[in-house]
């Protein structure tokens, strides 16, 4: 079995696996084959940290879904944890976080916080 690309941490039954600083139509598919095989693990929670990653294009998203779907197949939930303002933006845009549960940080992930309304990284309301 060759060696995971991207670091996989595992807190009780929660993987968080590392995201690159870009994920694009290069990466996406090891993206998505990591995140596979992270799943096939059977963790109750598989957190994407995407907190170090500055650009995810549209391979990136479609692995992200692809994950997502499954992931819920498996019984399994997913989060995301972001904090990139031009991720946050390509995951409002393309309403990944209205199907992702996304986080301001891998700690709020794990324990499932969003945080109040004026912290969480994605309003659906304008001002």
């Amino acid at each position: 079995m060759p060696a995971q690309r991207h670091p996989v941490l595992w807190i009780d039954r929660a993987a968080v696996v590392s995201a690159p600083a870009e994920i694009d139509a290069h990466n996406a598919g090891d993206v998505l084959a990591c995140l596979l095989a992270v799943i096939s693990e059977g963790p109750a929670t598989l957190i994407v940290d995407m907190t170090a990653t500055e650009f995810c294009d549209s391979a990136g998203v479609s692995s992200l879904v692809q994950t997502f779907h499954r992931a819920s197949a498996s019984g399994i939930e997913m989060r995301l944890a972001v904090t990139g303002p031009a991720v946050r933006r390509i995951l409002e845009i393309t309403a990944i976080d209205q199907l992702i549960g996304t986080y301001p940080s891998v700690p709020a992930s794990l324990i499932g916080e969003l945080g109040p309304p004026e912290a969480q990284p994605f309003s659906n309301t304008s001002g």
